[in-house]
């Protein structure tokens, strides 16, 4: 018999960083029926397993199943390694290329080393939908196809666009639907998570689960994070993501860049921080009481703790006052070597000094080969919006002139930082030519 916290803290807890509850009376009910029983709620998140490489904005559908464990009741991570081989048709205006088996099978192990940073491994249930599906027969697909009409599936908003835009809908992407809401039968759901985005499927759950005499799971959908521009959603196509694999200090430098306002968004869906607690820090930022910097930092570190460790956020943070408030460098920052002929300007720009060992460099180039930039129009950006320093002077020009058997120098881009040193081809006389 599991002890349970009193239903309006559970709740509390539950709704922080929610989106929707589908149908909050009816989670309220489920709750007390589990505080009286002693029997926890059985609560379900399912992922595809196409090729997890997860940033912050993954994260904040796991922290609400964290949430959920957190009060005792049991988490059910779903991989779909049958779903997965079906492809979910969600945001696609076209067909998504089924997974191979061998596929699936290399993301599920990619995904349970990611999440587990997140969930207790001990206490988090591991299924897979290939369990049930793997006995389906032709008849079990036909009774579970006959529970769901074509113009209820049409009223999907792809499927809808799709179709009045005459792009073809192939038809196990009908069934993609139909196989995630009988998850939710097979597991005997209590409760089902997913993104917003999601919505259609996690309703569908609810009625397979009438159509087959269960009571009807609740749906609870998570928001979609905004990324380090506060503005469009966290992806790192558009470069505002921070990544759960990245260095601790890469990381708590992109939180601390983050405005003040959308600290509490981060706050509400990134950490386990109780929304009184929250509200108790936004007074003291707006009082004066409490510095919104600090509050920032504590953020950060938080962060960096659950994807690395309570060390590697401490000396992050150490690493990031010294680099950006003592105007220092961290000790151990990554030292490269780059090709000299590979970044060498064009001879047009060639200065007499080079006989001398000094050459010059385009800088752009320097930039992209080190990875300090996407590419070499991303670089050329970075210059024109003055974020690019050597040796903590601000450079704006394209070319930078280099000593080459000089010392290594500190190159910083942004919240980045990295010593360069260039190697050269051979005489500094066929360099100038």
């Amino acid at each position: 018999m599991a002890n349970f916290p009193p239903v309006d803290e559970q709740l509390a807890y539950i709704k922080k960083g929610a989106a929707e509850i589908v149908k909050e009376s009816e989670l309220r009910s489920k709750l007390e029926r589990s505080l009286a029983s002693g029997k926890p709620l059985r609560v379900k998140a399912g992922f595809d397993p196409t090729a997890p490489d997860l940033h912050l904005g993954h994260t904040v559908l796991l922290r609400k199943l964290k949430h959920f464990q957190d009060l005792g009741h049991t988490v059910i991570f779903l991989i779909g390694d049958f779903t997965g081989m079906i492809g979910d048709p969600t945001g696609r205006s076209t067909t998504r290329p089924p997974l191979s088996r061998e596929q699936i099978a290399e993301n599920a192990e990619t995904y349970k080393a990611q999440v587990f940073k997140i969930l207790s491994p001990e206490k988090t249930v591991l299924d897979f939908n290939s369990r049930w599906f793997s006995k389906f027969s032709a008849e079990d697909f036909i009774r579970l196809m006959a529970k769901y009409t074509v113009s209820q599936m049409l009223e999907r908003e792809e499927f809808h666009k799709r179709f009045h835009e005459e792009k073809p809908i192939a038809m196990h992407e009908l069934l993609y639907p139909l196989a995630q809401g009988y998850d939710s039968v097979a597991l005997e759901a209590d409760v089902e998570l997913g993104g917003t985005d999601q919505k259609f499927n996690l309703l569908m759950g609810r009625e397979l689960q009438r159509a087959y005499g269960q009571e009807s799971q609740v749906v609870l959908t998570t928001p979609i994070l905004e990324g380090l521009d506060g503005v469009n959603k966290m992806s790192k196509s558009l470069g505002n993501a921070i990544g759960i694999h990245e260095p601790p200090l890469e990381m708590y430098g992109k939180v601390m860049s983050i405005s003040d306002e959308m600290m509490w968004r981060y706050y509400e869906l990134l950490t386990d921080v109780r929304m009184d607690a929250i509200a108790q820090m936004k007074a003291d930022a707006a009082s004066g009481k409490a510095h919104p910097m600090a509050l920032k930092k504590e953020l950060a570190r938080s962060i960096v703790a659950d994807f690395h460790s309570a060390s590697a956020a401490t000396k992050a943070a150490d690493d990031w006052a010294k680099q950006f408030q003592k105007g220092g460098v961290p000790e151990d920052i990554e030292e490269v070597e780059v090709y000299l002929p590979d970044v060498m300007a064009p001879s047009d720009v060639a200065h007499q000094e080079i006989l001398e060992g000094v050459t010059p460099i385009k800088l752009d180039r320097l930039l992209a080969k080190v990875k300090l930039a996407d590419s070499i129009g991303d670089a050329s950006r970075k210059i024109r919006q003055r974020a690019v320093r050597v040796d903590g002077e601000l450079m704006t020009g394209p070319v930078i002139f280099w000593n080459v058997i000089g010392e290594p120098r500190t190159v910083r881009v942004g919240r980045k930082i990295k010593r360069v040193a260039l190697t050269p081809s051979g005489p500094t006389a066929k360099l100038s030519s």
